[in-house]
């Protein structure tokens, strides 16, 4: 089994801290270091170069948002995870959109948070049930918002044909 080192960025104690001792107590994951801003994240995760870096989006100084972009930009091969109290579409695909590899909602539980650091690390996506299930639900409704606005979706193959020779008659 290959050891996973981790960098955790949280501005509260009690979920740096309950995350090391999570952490610590897998034998293939090891907490290399710690921050408790954004400027300090990227700075030593710059310098320790973890595999994986388990970071809040709401850091003082800079938020975990432009830390991720940051740190993607300098090390693109270490994958990041954002802790997030926000379960909304627009916060995830800003996060993803800024480089990180995985978004798990503060409430997720403990497990859920060792599981998605080995998704990462081995060059998975992963996301939370709650914001998976939303992020499908969003897309499958934007599908059907497709469908119902291209009338040719509605017409059989030979219908669809039709446009052309009108076009090509003229």
């Amino acid at each position: 089994m290959m050891n996973i080192n981790v960098f955790l960025a949280d501005n509260h104690p009690v979920v740096r801290d309950g995350l090391r001792i999570l952490l610590d107590a897998h034998p293939d994951i090891t907490v290399i270091g710690a921050a408790v801003n954004g400027h300090d994240a990227v700075q030593l995760v710059t310098k320790l170069q973890p595999d994986v870096v388990v970071m809040d989006a709401i850091l003082p100084g800079l938020n975990g948002i432009e830390a991720t972009r940051q740190i993607h930009q300098i090390c693109p091969s270490i994958q990041i995870i954002i802790l997030s109290i926000h379960a909304t579409i627009e916060h995830v695909v800003r996060v993803l959109k800024a480089g990180a590899n995985g978004y798990l909602i503060k409430e997720s539980i403990g497990t859920e948070v060792v599981d998605a650091i080995q998704a990462v690390n081995v060059g998975h996506r992963y996301l939370s049930q709650k914001i998976s299930d939303m992020m499908i639900d969003n897309y499958v409704r934007q599908l059907n918002v497709l469908e119902t606005t291209s009338s040719l979706v509605y017409l059989s193959p030979h219908e669809q044909e039709a446009p052309q020779f009108v076009v090509g008659s003229q």
